[in-house]
Formats: C-alpha cells, structure tokens, sequence
C-alpha cells in the first residue's frame, strides 16, 4: 500500500513537472489524471477534466473520428495515433480550436488498457511558419523581380540610346515629338525599374551614422509644404535617439512615401502623427509578436487617422504593384520600396490597421555598433523568475484577433493568472453582467460590435467598480491618448509589449486603490 501511494505521488510529481500537456485515460477514453500544463492549455481545472472523456477536448467532428479510431483499435489492433504521433485540432473550454501535436502510448494494467496522451501546443509554430512564409514569399518575389528589372534595364539601354542617336540625327518637326514621347516613357520605365531594384534589395545604399531626428525634421519641411494646409502633423520626438546607419537619401523618401498613403487613405482632412523612440526587442514574446530578431532599434512609426486597410491589403500591402488607389492610379511600389529599403539596411517594418481607425507603420532600424545577440535560455529564466506574477486572480482578455488573443492568454497564465476570453467588447460586458468575476479586463481598444475597448472600459467603470481595466492597442500611444479621458490614458499598454511590461501593469492595478 505505502509502494502505491509513493508510486502515485511520483506520477504526479513527474506529469506536474512536464511543460507539455499530459493526460492519462482508460479504453473508454475516461481522462484518469491530467497535469497543470494541461489543465492551462485547455482552460479547464483539473477536476473538471477527471471522469470527462476525451472528446471533451476535441471539436465535434475529430471526436467522432477518434471514437472511429478507437473502435477501430480494439477490434483490430491497427494503430493510427499510438506510438507513431499526429497533428490534430484541439478545443478549449471557450470552445475557441487550435493546433497541437499529439503522442499516445498504451500499456496494460491490472484494470485493463491505459493510455498516456502528451500534447504540444502547435500555435505558436504555426504562426512561425506563417511569417517565415510570406518573408520568403517576399524574398522570392524579390529574387525575381531583381531579375526582371536587371534584364529591362537592359533592354531600357539600347531604347534610350537609339533615340538619342536618332535625335542627333536632325529629326523632322513631325518626327521630334515622337522620339521625346518616346524617350519620356523610356525614362518613366527606367524609374519603375530602379524602384523595383529597392524593392529587391538591390540598390545602391549609401549609409551614414545618422540621428533619425535630424533626418525627419528634413523631410518634415517638404511633407507639410506637400500635404497642405488640411493635414495636420504632430510629432513626437524622443530626446535622446541612438545613432543608426541609414541612407538619409532613401529615409526621407520613405517617409515620404508613407505619409502621401496616409494622406489617400485620410481623404480630405487628416492627422499624421511622426514618432521616433529607441526600442529594446529583449524577450521572446515581443521578438515573435514582431517578427525581429532581439536587439536595440529607433523604431520611426507614422500613424494616421484614416479609413484603414482590410486584411487582405494588409497581407499584400509590401508586394510589388499591388495597390488599393485604383482612382489616383497609383503604381503599387511605394510601400514595397520602403519595404525593400528597411530590409536592405538591416531593419524590420511592422503594420497595424484597423478598418475605420487609421493605420500606423512601425519602421525599426538597428542601432549603430550593436548587434542582436540571442538570449540565453538561463538569462531569460532568471528575468522571468524575476518579474511580478499574480496569485490565481482572474484576467478577463478581450480581442478580436484569435492569435493575439491566445498570445494574451498564454502570457498572462504564465504570470499566474486565470484567463477568461472574450472576442469583442460585447461579449465581454455580457460575461460580466451574466455573472463572470473578473479582477481585471485587458481589451484592445478597436474591436468589431458596438463597445469599442473605449466604451468597454467606461461601462465597467461605471457598473463594475472594482474591476480594474488594462487597454492594449497597436497604434501609437500619442494617437491613443489623443483620444481618451486623462485617467484612462494612464492605462494602455501600447503593442508590442515585452512581457515585464504586462506583468508589472497588471501588479500595478491590483495594488492600486479602487475608486469610488
């Protein structure tokens, strides 16, 4: 008896210690005993899963195929998950499906067939995969587009000379105007074909240790004399910018390039807001949310308060001659350019849009004689040892976008938190009033429905006092204040995030006093 109770607790002590889910049930398919890790990724407690079969945790039609395979199993021994591994669709307790991998073994005991079931959350490397994807989509189009423009510049060469030598040769008056139509679309093609070699990451840089202040401001007197008059810039400059290496040349017509979208997508009117600030990319999550490699940047970011762009514009807004200005007759290769110039010199590009709310692009180039070194696992542990965690209180997140949302939910247990999610602001304050005790509500501030992450936050002020709330946006953090009262401003977290930055904002509105 005391072998079996030592062997249990054993069992325990090892499934506890696993970072993977591990679930351990009978022929029925009956879950036995699950770990914490388990418990988190599928958002239930651990009693609520013991005696549930294990199609709980499974959408409808992967349960029927597994009740299949099972069947299946017994009746002919032929295996189709155990021992071998597959990538299969798993459901939270919110109902919400996300990918994972699953291993299964059996053994037999004195109770009859038992099952160990390890699983890996698959979500992140999906969302790996899909970056790395459209970067090398991009690059192969790159590769190709170098190729063409190389070959046209050719061809461009023997057009251009041609009608320069028929041109020396005296052309009639009927004639002279044809060769300069000509020579001017010959010249048109030539410029095409050198924006297409930036694009590539082909050009010529010419870079320089620079101050990006120094730079803007430059390119600020010809944006306002370009936009006129109905077009308000703002900016905001950090005072103490680290030095890049950058070709001044091709900066200001990056920025100028942006600014005239913003201006298309504004309309009439509008505000452009110019922010430059140093930006540490040091923890995993912030690298993966942004896709750039761990390091020190200044990161230039132009925001506008314009209609925004779907998500479709937003998969393909850095692909050559693509172009949602179908009524100025835009070529398409501006963003691609900034895009191909960003890279060339060493940097990333981010882009944040929401349909009606504005776009904001995020430009990170890397800081003068630094460079990005990988962060050991130990380093890292011990910061994350180090950071502020919570004691099981209950984090209501709210967002629209599935990934992010999981990305949320997923920092936010490992803080020691709870997690509730919601997918609009609606739906979270319908939770509430149906009863959901949450300490805290982390919503975006633009989400599909009636309650933006602005109303949200006034309706559980008002009705739900002692309920703090954290708001999270991608915009620039002077666009967003710009627009709240001063004692909600005091509360947004702009994305990207490191994630000391989230633990400590969530420390710090538990602590605070609540307000009467």
């Amino acid at each position: 008896m005391e072998n079996t109770a030592q062997d249990s607790a054993l069992l325990n002590a090892i499934m506890d210690a696993a970072v993977d889910a591990m679930i351990i049930s009978d022929a029925r398919g009956v879950i036995l005993r699950a770990n914490r890790a388990a418990a988190q990724m599928f958002g239930y407690d651990i009693t609520e899963m013991i005696g549930q079969t294990i199609n709980l945790l499974m959408p409808e039609a992967f349960a029927s195929l597994h009740d299949g395979f099972m069947s299946h199993y017994t009746r002919t021994s032929e295996k189709h998950i155990i021992d071998t591994g597959r990538d299969i669709k798993g459901q939270r307790k919110d109902a919400s499906v996300f990918p994972l991998h699953i291993s299964v073994g059996e053994t037999e005991t004195a109770g009859g067939a038992m099952f160990v079931s390890i699983m890996h959350d698959l979500t992140y490397r999906h969302a790996t995969q899909a970056a790395l994807s459209r970067s090398q989509r991009l690059d192969a189009i790159g590769q190709m587009t170098a190729g063409i423009a190389h070959d046209f510049n050719n061809l461009l060469t023997v057009v251009i000379g041609n009608l320069e030598l028929l041109e020396m040769r005296g052309p009639t008056d009927k004639q002279t105007p044809l060769i300069r139509d000509a020579m001017d679309a010959a010249e048109l093609g030539a410029d095409l074909t050198s924006r297409l070699m930036v694009f590539a990451r082909k050009s010529n840089l010419k870079p320089v240790e620079s101050n990006l202040r120094d730079l803007c401001k430059v390119a600020l007197n010809l944006l306002k004399r370009t936009l006129g008059a109905a077009y308000r810039i703002r900016t905001d400059f950090a005072a103490d910018l680290k030095p890049v290496m950058v070709d001044p040349v091709e900066l200001k017509a990056a920025l100028i390039n942006l600014a005239l979208n913003a201006r298309d997508a504004m309309g009439q009117k509008g505000e452009l807001l110019i922010s430059l600030a140093n930006v540490t990319i040091d923890d995993t999550y912030m690298a993966q949310e942004t896709d750039i490699e761990s390091g020190e940047y200044v990161r230039l970011s132009v925001s506008d308060n314009g209609k925004g762009m779907t998500p479709e514009a937003q998969r393909r807004a850095f692909e050559p001659f693509f172009t949602t200005r179908t009524e100025s007759g835009g070529t398409g290769l501006g963003l691609s350019m900034v895009y191909g110039f960003v890279r060339q010199s060493g940097g990333h590009i981010t882009l944040y849009s929401e349909l009606g709310h504005g776009t904001s692009f995020g430009l990170y180039f890397p800081v003068s004689g630094i460079c990005a070194a990988p962060e050991s696992d130990e380093v890292f542990q011990q910061r994350e040892g180090a950071l502020p965690h919570g004691h099981d209180q209950v984090v209501l997140v709210v967002e629209d976008n599935p990934k992010v949302r999981q990305l949320a939910v997923d920092r936010i247990r490992k803080l020691g938190y709870h997690t509730e999610e919601a997918e609009t602001g609606d739906a979270a304050f319908e939770r509430l009033q149906a009863g959901l005790q949450a300490d805290i509500v982390f919503s975006d501030l633009v989400m599909p429905g009636k309650l933006s992450g602005y109303e949200l936050a006034a309706k559980v002020q008002t009705e739900f006092p002692s309920i703090k709330v954290l708001l999270t946006s991608g915009y620039a953090s002077d666009v967003v204040t710009a627009k709240m009262q001063h004692s909600q401003s005091q509360n947004i977290l702009h994305k990207p995030y490191h994630h000391a930055d989230l633990a400590q904002r969530l420390q710090a509105l538990l602590v605070a006093p609540s307000e009467d």
